[in-house]
């Protein structure tokens, strides 16, 4: 009987058993590299974003040219100008960048990818912190709170809270983006699918194998988010009109 399904699925099911070890390998390398670098890029992002939030005289426009220059160009440009592009200037090769570092292609996609997605994190926590209800900061104010306790624990923490649902799509944008790494020799999801193919010479198996894949991890990455939002956007869910009256409901005549 499974014999007879299998016949009719248009794919090799044996032979994506055979090297889903390949794939196991590849979701760890993606993960490595997505998460890493929207930890790496979050940390960054933080003090960017307040200083283009404060309008520091000298930060803000140098934080703001790094947005636009790394917003307004594809990833997969900046990934080739680090990986393939550095190693044309002797002061580099020739520095202690070069040997640990520049020189591989695990550590330029990581650098790539932080720097792009610090860039769009900056700006989704600058709006965010913009948009700091009036009210919370002039309470601040009033109870003695100086600028860098009001950020830290009354604008940052509130600014993180309703910056939760839209930060999802850029860890998800992040996730799709680190399909790039595989033009750089590296063996992630997309990379293990490409080996596949062109090893067996198929058309579709390796393809749809690593689309699977992204898609549980989607789905994982998106409960995930529902979760935080339900925990720390709760008070913010409207209520409906029965939980919003206290008074009990009429006798039945």
């Amino acid at each position: 009987m499974m014999e007879t399904i299998l016949a009719w699925i248009p794919l090799d099911i044996a032979l994506i058993a055979e090297n889903f070890d390949r794939f196991m390998y590849g979701v760890w390398i993606t993960l490595n590299l997505t998460f890493l670098a929207l930890l790496l890029g979050g940390l960054l992002a933080i003090p960017m974003a307040i200083a283009r939030a404060s309008k520091h005289p000298i930060f803000n426009p140098l934080v703001q040219t790094y947005t636009y220059v790394f917003r307004g160009t594809p990833l997969l440009v900046q990934t080739y100008l680090i990986y393939y592009g550095v190693g044309q200037f002797d002061v580099i090769r020739n520095s202690w960048l070069w040997d640990p570092i520049l020189s591989s292609a695990w550590w330029c996609a990581l650098i790539a990818f932080t720097l792009n997605t610090a860039a769009y994190t900056t700006e989704l926590l600058r709006g965010a912190i913009a948009d700091t209800p009036t009210g919370e900061v002039e309470a601040a104010i009033a109870t003695g709170h100086s600028y860098r306790s009001r950020m830290r624990r009354i604008i940052l923490p509130s600014a993180f809270r309703r910056a939760i649902p839209a930060y999802s799509n850029e860890v998800i944008f992040m996730l799709h983006g680190s399909v790039i790494a595989s033009t750089i020799t590296l063996q992630d999801i997309l990379g293990v699918g490409r080996w596949l193919n062109g090893r067996y010479y198929l058309a579709y198996e390796g393809f749809i194998t690593a689309a699977a894949l992204y898609f549980l991890i989607v789905l994982c990455i998106t409960w995930a988010f529902r979760w935080f939002e339900r925990r720390y956007l709760r008070h913010l869910v409207r209520r409906t009109e029965s939980a919003d009256t206290d008074t009990p409901p009429a006798p039945a005549t």
